[in-house]
């Protein structure tokens, strides 16, 4: 079995991530969580939705993420009018080869963005479904695979509602993440007059990593270590979601899954080889709450998705590991530097 030294250096992984982050934060500005989550999806091969109000930066923040990673990236600006094949590609006769020639679609890039994904059919929302589940794209019967790292990173707005389709369940499952940008302090607005008074600083962003470094990074998430205590407390969470009186929906298995592998992503960002209870908790909001549909009688009382998954948090037991297993030195919470044997 590879271990994760012999994947990639953790010093490599902060290094590189650390890069990205700078050049992120360069654009926006005052949102460093933000930033930090969106490259925990990137790293985890997760696909990041971000739903906020007009003029907070959505398609700033998806744009920052492409343009630091020297990655093929394409743009969709979604629209009613769009069709499946603008998405996935289409096959179209050659008449001197007198034969189908596929042209792909604008899903063919390793970081696609696709802008305003509610404003767009339903139809043409399940255009991406397999792609961001299987990553590849069939088309009459023949299968195409996409290129690797893939991520999608899709904007919406939650707001105006006019002329606009809500994202089916089965699409939001699909996103890892969904993360809300909110406005800026003042002091961080201050800021942003300055740097973009003048040309966007969008336009001098340079790459500052290689798609092959994500690709070694992804593989060196893949080797983070996950404690059976932690697996079993990620379990628990989702597990409580379906059972909560005021939710109608709860988390299906595919939000443990990404649970687990965003919290693989935020322990090789924090520096470990192994997943804490802490990483879960953090991450238990974003990548839950999006997913789940609560009652009638729980939105009349003004309750959300993230209350109730905060509730949960509050709810379930923390594992914790027996002090001085393996001769390992503890912090108070029970947990020590690395983790101990049969952990």
């Amino acid at each position: 079995m590879t271990t994760f030294d012999e994947r990639a250096d953790l010093s490599d992984l902060s290094s590189t991530a650390d890069r990205v982050r700078r050049s992120m934060e360069s654009v926006i500005e005052g949102k460093p969580e933000v930033v930090r989550l969106s490259l925990t999806v990137l790293l985890a091969e997760g696909h990041l939705l971000i739903e906020d109000v007009p003029g907070v930066g959505k398609t700033m923040l998806a744009k920052a993420l492409a343009r630091s990673v020297d990655c093929s990236v394409r743009r969709i600006q979604f629209t009613p009018d769009l069709l499946p094949s603008d998405i996935t590609g289409v096959s179209i006769y050659d008449q001197q080869r007198q034969d189908f020639e596929f042209k792909p679609g604008a899903v063919f890039a390793q970081i696609v963005i696709g802008d305003e994904i509610n404003r767009a059919s339903p139809k043409t929302q399940s255009a991406l479904l397999e792609s961001m589940e299987e990553r590849h794209v069939t088309i009459d019967g023949q299968t195409y695979d996409l290129p690797s790292p893939f991520m999608v990173v899709a904007t919406q707005n939650p707001i105006e509602m006019e002329g606009t389709y809500p994202l089916p369940e089965a699409q939001r499952d699909r996103f890892m993440v969904r993360v809300s940008i909110g406005y800026p302090s003042p002091a961080a607005e201050l800021e942003m007059i300055d740097v973009h008074s003048g040309a966007s600083p969008l336009e001098d962003l340079q790459p500052v990593a290689h798609a092959h470094e994500i690709g070694k990074l992804i593989d060196a998430v893949r080797g983070v270590h996950v404690a059976d205590q932690v697996r079993r407390y990620a379990v628990e969470l989702v597990a409580a979601t379906r059972s909560h009186p005021e939710l109608r929906l709860g988390a299906s298995p595919r939000a443990t899954l990404h649970l687990l592998r965003a919290s693989r992503a935020a322990a090789a960002l924090a520096g470990r080889d192994f997943v804490l209870p802490d990483d879960v908790q953090s991450l238990a909001v974003p990548v839950l709450a999006h997913r789940l549909l609560p009652t009638s009688q729980a939105q009349l009382s003004r309750r959300t998705a993230e209350q109730v998954v905060t509730e949960i948090l509050q709810r379930v037991p923390v594992p914790t590991a027996a002090p001085g297993a393996a001769g390992v030195p503890h912090r108070p919470d029970g947990y020590g530097q690395q983790p101990p044997r049969g952990y």
